[in-house]
């Protein structure tokens, strides 16, 4: 299985932006599809956006397409999030993903393989 660490979380404010970072290790990273998912408090873990192995296909939530952008680089072995014009209904814990099916994209959570260990985003108003 491919382990995976994020980082780059932080406070900021509304309209500001984040990079958030996964570093991967393990399995070969080019093999795997990658997800960003988040969790809110007290709601269910939900998909933000996706990335397919070798970066040509790319999905997103409706809520964050045209601000967030999904990014690899195979070679690092990084996963990235850019997030932009960031809201306070983005606050939550973001995780990186990793799946190994045989579909291009996965934006569902019971299909992921390995989760890091997330990073907390807060948005203050």
């Amino acid at each position: 299985q491919v382990q995976l660490v994020e980082s780059g979380g932080g406070v900021v404010q509304a309209g500001g932006s984040l990079r958030l970072s996964c570093a991967a290790s393990g399995r070969t990273f080019s093999r795997v599809g990658m997800d960003w998912f988040r969790q809110a408090p007290g709601k269910e873990r939900e998909f933000v956006a996706a990335i397919s192995k070798s970066g040509a296909i790319t999905e997103y939530a409706d809520s964050v397409r045209g601000r967030f952008t999904i990014s690899r680089d195979n070679a690092k072995n990084a996963l990235y999030l850019q997030m932009n014009s960031l809201k306070p209904e983005d606050t939550a814990v973001y995780y990186c993903a990793a799946f190994s099916g045989i579909v291009p994209i996965n934006k569902t959570p019971d299909r992921v393989d390995s989760w890091g260990q997330g990073t907390q985003v807060t948005v203050s108003s």
